[in-house]
């Protein structure tokens, strides 16, 4: 099956507006994300990189709809997704327009490769069959179709994230946001693993956000935002 064919979503133009987020506890709050304005062209691969705390996790929780923001909007396109939509709505969003990509992997033990790959197809009404041909042409393109019937304690952590991005492209997302997918990796993994992010991107035309402390990293994208205490502190 052709990239072509597997994925006709092609990536969304993201604008973040003045962006807030505080979180509240019974005597102290702390600002996550203060004022944070920024856009991420469809297609292009962004880097967020900033120190653990900084604020990256809680962007991308609040892009993907995971999170509500205290002020301020993100468009997708010209879709409003932030506070904007029903729970249900936020729900079917998350299932059909964002595939996320963490450094814990996130795969369901006991299931295999394509098992893994086939539940959120399945929960998006897509047949068994269907599904299993699906999953398998994308394991195919992450070079993981050798692995297939692996469970994830027969694979490595390269293995497991390779897998973990073949599932955030699942549902055909025009949005991957990847979140620190290197930070569990060696060195040479974790340019695998980049390396193969931005060949994605290329070759499906997805918008792909990716967050990491590692400044090795913010060179390879097509744009670059540096995040310290919650606030920008550079954009390229």
């Amino acid at each position: 099956m052709e990239t072509a064919e597997l994925f006709s979503q092609a990536g969304v133009e993201l604008r973040i507006e003045h962006l807030t987020r505080i979180y509240r506890g019974r005597v102290t709050s702390h600002t996550a994300l203060q004022d944070v304005s920024c856009r991420f062209s469809a297609g292009e691969v962004a880097v967020i990189e900033g120190p653990s705390g900084c604020g990256k996790s809680t962007l991308l929780n609040l892009i993907g709809g995971v999170d509500h923001p205290d002020s301020g909007r993100i468009m997708m396109d010209e879709q409003e997704v932030s506070g904007a939509l029903s729970e249900a709505a936020l729900a079917d969003y998350r299932l059909r327009k964002v595939g996320f990509v963490f450094q814990s992997f996130n795969l369901i033990p006991g299931l295999t490769a394509i098992e893994n790959l086939a539940l959120p197809m399945r929960f998006a009404g897509m047949d068994r069959d269907r599904a299993h041909k699906r999953g398998e042409a994308i394991l195919d393109l992450v070079g993981m179709g050798a692995k297939r019937a692996n469970t994830s304690d027969d694979l490595s952590g390269g293995e497991q994230q390779r897998v973990a991005i073949a599932l955030a492209l699942a549902n055909d997302p025009p949005l991957i946001l990847a979140d620190e997918p290197t930070g569990n990796l060696d060195s040479v993994n974790a340019q695998r693993v980049i390396d193969l992010l931005i060949s994605l991107a290329k070759e499906t035309r997805k918008t792909i956000v990716v967050s990491t402390h590692d400044p090795s990293i913010a060179p390879r994208g097509d744009s670059l935002l540096r995040l310290r205490d919650g606030k920008i502190v550079e954009q390229q």
